[in-house]
């Protein structure tokens, strides 16, 4: 199935994946609250060790969420914009007859 998806359906994929997991979720959060931080920042707002932390950072960097800029022996990171106002549009426009004004929804019971 993956094949027959073209690329900006693999890379919204790709996003909503990175997302999908609790503590990328929080860490997105907490970045959109923060603007920039580096990783120990992180590390002491969840119940991760460092090394856990980084790979959830990396996990988010590939997906094209997040960016970290090397500085001195620390790595800061804040929210990727254009890849974020990407997922907001792709999302704005995901589904484009469901959900808006005058659909029909189907009800189950």
């Amino acid at each position: 199935m993956n094949d027959t998806l073209n690329l900006d359906q693999k890379r919204l994929a790709r996003m909503l994946k990175a997302l999908g997991n609790p503590i990328r979720f929080q860490i997105v959060e907490y970045l959109a609250s923060n603007q920039v931080c580096i990783t120990n920042d992180i590390v002491r707002v969840l119940p991760l060790a460092q090394s856990t932390v980084s790979q959830h950072l990396k996990v988010l960097r590939d997906a094209g969420l997040i960016r970290g800029e090397i500085e001195g022996p620390a790595t800061c990171y804040c929210l990727d914009p254009e890849g974020i106002q990407w997922l907001k549009d792709q999302i704005g426009n995901w589904l484009p007859g469901c959900c808006g004004p005058g659909s029909q929804l189907i009800q189950l019971r």
